[in-house]
């Protein structure tokens, strides 16, 4: 079991929480803006070039090593430089002339449900709260709501207080199953009545104290695509 946290949190972490945000060599950053998005996902060659970025080199480099015509990929590097997935990272001599070298501004990037609008999944349009669907909305829920707070946090100079809980199961029945969903239900409500506070106040008015949301949700790993990794 994996478990990380961030801000005030005060219990033993076994793996750094990564934070979201940009600048070059950050592990992952969030892509809010319509426009940004759009350059992204453009042309398919962009993601290509951003990926032969997660480390420094220039497009000339790039087009080699890419066996395409250096103006091609000098096109697309610009623009990804003007939506701010690549940085400068230096210029380099190569023979008479000097190269200018461009980083991605982070490993990884996040999609945020925002971009959808009003198509974005909800999980309260989803009735059956027991469904693959009903996950993946509550899902995009806190994705969208995540990427909201670490941009107030970041605006307001503060690090963001966050809980994460990854691991992996077996389960060798559907009982097996269903008596552990029953038992951890059962151990959520209990350690939270222990530690938190009511939501809400009788008539239905926000109470005292931090809001937090707590997702708890499991479902079956999918198979790898790898065709080597599969039995």
């Amino acid at each position: 079991m994996r478990i990380t946290r961030s801000g005030d949190w005060k219990i033993p972490s076994t793996r750094p929480t990564q934070v979201l945000g940009a600048g070059a060599g950050s592990s992952l950053d969030l892509v809010r803006e319509p426009a940004q998005a759009a350059v992204l996902l453009h042309h398919p060659l962009r993601l290509r070039i951003l990926a032969a970025l997660l480390e420094p080199d220039s497009a000339t480099g790039v087009a080699r090593r890419m066996k395409l015509p250096r103006q091609t990929v000098n096109y697309h590097v610009r623009e990804l430089a003007r939506a701010r997935f690549l940085a400068r990272a230096g210029r380099r001599r190569r023979r008479h002339l000097f190269e200018q070298c461009y980083v991605a501004t982070a490993r990884g990037y996040v999609l945020s449900p925002e971009l959808l609008g009003k198509l974005a999944a909800d999980p309260a349009q989803v009735a059956d709260t027991l469904s693959a669907k009903y996950l993946l909305g509550l899902a995009s829920k806190v994705q969208s709501e995540l990427a909201r707070s670490t941009e107030l946090a970041a605006a307001a100079g503060k690090r963001l207080a966050t809980l994460s809980i990854n691991t992996e199961l077996r389960f060798t029945s559907p009982d097996h199953r269903a008596k552990f969903t029953e038992e951890l239900q059962h151990a959520i409500v209990e350690v939270a009545a222990r530690h938190s506070s009511p939501f809400t106040k009788a008539d239905g008015s926000a109470a005292e104290g931090r809001p937090f949301r707590l997702v708890a949700g499991c479902y079956p790993i999918p198979p790898a695509n790898d065709p080597e990794s599969q039995p």
